[in-house]
């Protein structure tokens, strides 16, 4: 007699749909390492996601043009990435918000669903006190509020040593 297995089919552990959200930080570069890594060895594709949000605006600084330095500053950030995964041979493609669409994390968790994302690849910035780790604001909202499964990347110490000093 044949019992169903409890494990899912093999072809259902395969990730199509590859959702990053990134922010140019070293956490988010790996996060886009990690994405590309898994969509190659599955033939999947990657959509990278940016949002202009405060933490934008803060890194960015004054601006001359504004919104429109802002804008043009995103898109190169999304064309590196861009770049870097189509140099691996993995299909990307990318979306840009504002802040005023939504929030980080539901704009994440809503392109998921309209994009039919199998995984969210995200970078956290999680940072340790009193021993314990605790996720970036970001990372914890999406881990939350994503209906599909998500991988949590950190940048290596030395990366993350970077931003500090």
């Amino acid at each position: 007699m044949l019992t169903a297995s409890p494990f899912p089919a093999k072809e259902s552990l395969v990730y199509r749909r590859i959702l990053v959200p990134i922010d140019g930080s070293p956490a988010a570069v790996r996060a886009v390492e990690e994405a590309t890594r898994l969509a190659r060895a599955m033939n999947s594709q990657i959509r990278l996601l940016h949002v202009i949000d405060e933490l934008s605006i803060a890194q960015a600084g004054y601006a001359r043009n504004g919104p429109a330095d802002l804008r043009a500053e995103a898109t190169r950030l999304l064309d590196r990435s861009i770049d870097r995964v189509r140099h691996a041979d993995v299909e990307v493609d990318s979306v840009l918000y504002d802040e005023w669409d939504g929030t980080v994390s539901s704009l994440v968790a809503d392109e998921a669903r309209r994009w039919h994302a199998d995984l969210v690849v995200a970078g956290t910035h999680g940072r340790r006190d009193l021993g314990e780790v605790l996720l970036g604001s970001s990372a914890e909202r999406i881990l939350r509020g994503s209906s599909v499964p998500v991988m949590l990347v950190h940048a290596t110490a030395n990366e993350s040593a970077a931003l500090t000093a």
